[in-house]
């Protein structure tokens, strides 16, 4: 808002996700002059079943955006991480495409997680999530492509998508205090569908370790690209 005037984003989120919004909601007033209008994609569970995958279908997500589009926003967000375990190129592609398609600038809670630990200079990572081992390899496996080796890990082996939002933040902050305990350079609380904004000021670290949630990061980016105000503080 460098010349005042309100700021709008889009934001697709999955049809179960009771996290985000909340935390738009909570935010409105240290972001007073933006606007959030959101759109969903069924996503209900996730496990590396064809039909799980499927929900996440480049088809789908586009007919949300360019609805979204319609708003004439200033940026589009798909506030989802399912990126992580589908490859990272996921998200970069159809970040491409919705810029191309709207004109809009785009990103994704996984691109802006991943930036920042590129911004600290993270080789070693902490992970906490609440996907079961199968999706957790995948995604070891793809950030481990990226050059970035996953030296803890914490999850929860749950698949339904509701389930997630259910988790409490003295539980994630647990998980993400015990993945801190390693040599990791970063800690990252990798689904925006886990209460993890709430739960950073829970997280005891015994070093200088800092603690990324897919949320928070999403609104850092936001914040950033968007001239909009101060990140506010936890929630």
């Amino acid at each position: 808002m460098t010349d005042g005037r309100m700021v709008r984003v889009g934001v697709v989120v999955p049809s179960s996700n009771r996290v985000v919004e909340d935390y738009c909601h909570q935010a409105q007033g240290p972001l007073a002059a933006v606007r959030f209008h959101f759109a969903r994609i069924s996503v209900t569970e996730i496990s590396p079943d064809a039909a799980s995958l499927s929900q996440f279908a480049r088809a789908h997500m586009l007919s949300a955006f360019r609805m979204l589009a319609e708003v004439q926003p200033d940026a589009l967000v798909w506030a989802g991480t399912a990126a992580s375990w589908l490859g990272f190129e996921n998200d970069r592609h159809l970040c491409d495409l919705i810029e191309r398609e709207t004109g809009i600038r785009a990103t994704s809670s996984l691109i802006a997680v991943n930036d920042r630990l590129r911004a600290l200079g993270a080789r070693k990572i902490g992970l906490v999530t609440p996907y079961t081992a199968a999706i957790e390899a995948r995604i070891i496996a793809n950030y481990a492509a990226a050059g970035m080796d996953v030296v803890a890990r914490e999850r929860l082996d749950l698949t339904v998508n509701t389930d997630y939002a259910e988790v409490s933040p003295r539980r994630i902050g647990e998980m993400a205090t015990r993945a801190s305990a390693s040599d990791a350079d970063a800690v990252v609380i990798l689904c925006t569908n886990l209460r993890g904004a709430a739960a950073l000021g829970s997280v005891r670290t015994g070093r200088d370790v800092p603690v990324l949630d897919s949320v928070v990061e999403t609104f850092r980016w936001l914040v950033r690209d968007t001239d909009a105000r101060p990140l506010p503080a936890p929630l």
